[in-house]
């Protein structure tokens, strides 16, 4: 990962959920639909960054889901504040961040929290950011079952195999600039999504970059439009494959 991840914007606002646990994981729960449901993971900043708990509110109201957030960092968390104060970001070591929560490391429970989700609810999507989209894309190989469909904006540490193995519907929010989704991740990606039989879009937002999803600033025109595009994105992609459920 590299320190574009670290870097972005708070946004103001009030999450209008609640705190509860799913398995073992502190969880934050937004909706009220027992049918389907849509579970987000972080980036780095975990599940009580506003930006993501805001997500979730508007993916619970707008496609009609319950929006699921877990910690899955232990309880770590990295003051939103780095997000702004390039003092405060130097002092966040990313390689001991990612070695306390490598993919060995946080798969099981990971997958423990989905296969829950699974078991609660008729379906089950996934939409991960930055970090989480390994995550998403690990849950969503073919011959697990857990996941309806996939989605994942500026992902990082992806590996090609874990887009060759996606069996289920696939959505790929991705900006033009972007350290961790290379290039080259780009043109395998979109030269190996049409050969695995699945529905999948992608969706390129050029002159935007890593982070723009989740961390971008509102009070940029441009980066205003790219995230909402973004997230009325995603809700499409949640109606479309999680049908018009109650």
């Amino acid at each position: 990962m590299s320190e574009c991840c670290k870097t972005g914007f708070k946004w103001d606002g009030k999450p209008v959920g609640t705190e509860t646990t799913v398995g073992k994981n502190k969880t934050y729960v937004t909706g009220t639909n027992k049918e389907a449901a849509v579970l987000l993971i972080s980036d780095i900043f975990g599940w009580t960054l506003t930006n993501l708990r805001l997500l979730a509110d508007h993916y619970a109201k707008e496609a009609n889901v319950t929006a699921y957030l877990p910690d899955f960092f232990d309880g770590e968390v990295i003051d939103p504040a780095v997000l702004e104060d390039p003092a405060r970001r130097d002092q966040v070591d990313l390689g001991a961040f990612i070695g306390r929560n490598s993919k060995q490391i946080r798969e099981p429970e990971i997958f423990a929290v989905a296969k829950a989700l699974k078991s609660q609810h008729k379906k089950v999507a996934a939409i991960g950011f930055c970090w989480g989209a390994w995550a998403c894309f690990r849950l969503a190989a073919k011959g697990n079952n857990i996941l309806d469909a996939v989605s994942v904006a500026h992902p990082s540490l992806l590996e090609k195999s874990e887009i060759e193995n996606l069996g289920v519907p696939t959505q790929i929010l991705s900006p033009e600039t972007d350290p961790q989704y290379t290039p080259e991740l780009k043109q395998f990606s979109l030269d190996t999504l049409p050969k695995l039989g699945i529905d999948f879009e992608y969706i390129y937002f050029p002159g935007l970059v890593h982070g723009f999803a989740v961390k971008g600033d509102r009070n940029d025109p441009k980066q205003k439009d790219a995230l909402e595009k973004a997230k009325n994105s995603a809700v499409n992609f949640f109606k479309q494959y999680l049908g018009e459920t109650q």
